[in-house]
C-alpha cells in the first residue's frame, strides 16, 4: 500500500468508515504508524500508532499495564499539560487501581434493577416522540426525534429537572463536535491557539452545575442516579466533589451522545439493507441481534487513545514508551479474521463480538441502558411505519472520535397518533 494512510483526519469520516483503508492497513500494517496533521484551526500533533485488527484492538483495552489511559488520557490529540491534572480526575482516564475504586462505587449504584426501572418511561418517550413525526409522512430523524430522546432518557435517570434538559446538547454539541463546522466555536487562548474544549476553563459551567444538582440531592434526595451518587459510600469512600463533577460530565457528553449516534446510524445500516429490514420485521425475535448488528456496522465512538507505559510489541511492530496507540472500533469490527464475511450486514448474526462498546476494564459502565434506548426505539418505530425508506443520504458528524449523524431524512407512509397508553 501507499507509503501515506490517514485514518486520523476527521472530514474522512464525515463520508462514513473508511472500510478500504482499514482492510489494507488490517492485511498489511495492522499496527501503522500515523501522522498527525494540522486540521482547519487544530494543530499538528506527534503521531499515533494506529491498530486496526480486533485482536489487537481487545489487547490493548484488556492491558492497562501495557498501553494507559492515565498517561496521555484517551483522546487522540493531547491534552494541554497544564490540564492534564484535571483531565485524570475522570474514571474514563484512570488504570488500576484507581479506576476500579471510581467502577466500584459508580457501579453500586448504576445496576441493572436501576436502569430497568425506566424502561417504561422510555417506551412511553420514544411513543410520543414518533407520534410527532409519524403523521408527516416524512422527517429527519436526528433533527425531529433522536436528539431528544437520549437526552430526555439521561436526564430522567439522573433527575435533572426538566427546564434545564436543553443544556445537555448544548453542552455535548461543544464537546462533542468541536472538529464539525456545524458546531464548533473555536475560542483562543493568549498565545493564539485553539483551547480544548475538555479544558477545565470551558467546562466550567457544566461542573458548577454539577455541584449545584449534587448540593440539591442531597438536601432533597430523590429516586435518581444523581441522589445516589451523590451520597453513595463504598468502604467508607465517597465520590470527592471533583470526581463526582468528572463522572457528571461523562455520563452527560457519553450517556447521551453514544445513544444519539448509535439511533440514526443503525437505522441506515438497517435501511441500506432491504432484505434484512423485511427479514426483522417478519420476524420481531431478531431484535436484539438486529440491534448487536447494527452496533457493528455503525459504532457510535470511531476510537480512542492509549499510551504505552513501556517498551512493547504489538502485532510484531516495536512501541516506544510514552508513544500514543489509538485503537479504531470501526476497523476491529469488520475484521475478518474475526468476522465471517464481514462486509455482510447480518440481523442473525452470532457470535457477535464486537467493541463498538469497548472492552477490558473500561468498557461501556451504560451499555446495558444503550441498548434498552435502543431496543425500545426501534421497537416503536420499525413496525409502527413499516416502509420507512431514506430519501437522502445522511450527512454525518466531521470527527474521528463519534460516529454521528446530523441529518437523516426518511420518507413514509403516514401513520396515525398512538398517544401515550
Amino acid at each position: 500500500m501507499s507509503t501515506t494512510v490517514n485514518v486520523f483526519d476527521p472530514r474522512i469520516y464525515a463520508q462514513g468508515i473508511p472500510h478500504e483503508t482499514y482492510r489494507l492497513l488490517r492485511d498489511h500494517h495492522p499496527v501503522r504508524w500515523q501522522e498527525e496533521h494540522e486540521v482547519g484551526d487544530w494543530p499538528a500533533g506527534p503521531g499515533f500508532w494506529a491498530v486496526t485488527r480486533h485482536a489487537d484492538v481487545v489487547r490493548v483495552l484488556r492491558s492497562p499495564s501495557e498501553f494507559s489511559s492515565w498517561l496521555g488520557a484517551t483522546q487522540i490529540r493531547d491534552p494541554d499539560p497544564a490540564d492534564l491534572s484535571f483531565i485524570r480526575r475522570m474514571m474514563l482516564n484512570l488504570d488500576p487501581p484507581d479506576h476500579g475504586r471510581l467502577r466500584r462505587i459508580v457501579s453500586g449504584v448504576f445496576t441493572p434493577r436501576r436502569v430497568e426501572r425506566f424502561a417504561a418511561g422510555i417506551a412511553t418517550r420514544a411513543r410520543l416522540l414518533i407520534d410527532e413525526i409519524a403523521e408527516r409522512g416524512e422527517c429527519d430523524l436526528p433533527v425531529d426525534v433522536t436528539d431528544d430522546y437520549p437526552i430526555h432518557n439521561l436526564a430522567d435517570l439522573l433527575g435533572i429537572p426538566l427546564t434545564d434538559r436543553g443544556q445537555i446538547l448544548e453542552w455535548t454539541n461543544r464537546v462533542i463536535g468541536y472538529q464539525d463546522p456545524d458546531h464548533a466555536t473555536v475560542e483562543r487562548g493568549p498565545d493564539g491557539r485553539p483551547v480544548n474544549p475538555r479544558s477545565p476553563a470551558m467546562l466550567k459551567d457544566m461542573f458548577e452545575y454539577a455541584h449545584a444538582l449534587a448540593a440539591r440531592k442531597r438536601r432533597e434526595p430523590a429516586d435518581d442516579l444523581m441522589t445516589a451518587l451523590a451520597t453513595a459510600e463504598v468502604d467508607g469512600q465517597r465520590l470527592t466533589d471533583p470526581e463526582l463533577s468528572m463522572f457528571f460530565f461523562l455520563l452527560v457528553i457519553a450517556g447521551n451522545d453514544t445513544v444519539r449516534s448509535a439511533l440514526p446510524g443503525g437505522l441506515v445500516a438497517l435501511l441500506g439493507h432491504p432484505g434484512q429490514h423485511r427479514r426483522l420485521l417478519d420476524d420481531p425475535e431478531l431484535l436484539d441481534t438486529a440491534v448487536e448488528e447494527m452496533l457493528r456496522w455503525h459504532p457510535p465512538v470511531l476510537s480512542f487513545r492509549r499510551t504505552a507505559v513501556r517498551d512493547v510489541v504489538l502485532a510484531e511492530q516495536p512501541i516506544a514508551a510514552g508513544e500514543k496507540v489509538v485503537v479504531f472500533h470501526g476497523a476491529a469490527n469488520f475484521d475478518e479474521r474475526r468476522f465471517p464475511d464481514p462486509m455482510r450486514f447480518d440481523i442473525a448474526r452470532r457470535p457477535n463480538d464486537h467493541v463498538s462498546f469497548g472492552d477490558g476494564p473500561h468498557v461501556c459502565l451504560g451499555a446495558r441502558f444503550a441498548r434498552l434506548q435502543l431496543r425500545t426505539f426501534y421497537r416503536e418505530l420499525l413496525w409502527r411505519l413499516p416502509d420507512m425508506r431514506l430519501a437522502g443520504p445522511p450527512e454525518r458528524l466531521v470527527s474521528n472520535f463519534i460516529g454521528g449523524v446530523k441529518h437523516l431524512p426518511l420518507r413514509y407512509t403516514p401513520a396515525p397518533r398512538l398517544g401515550a397508553a
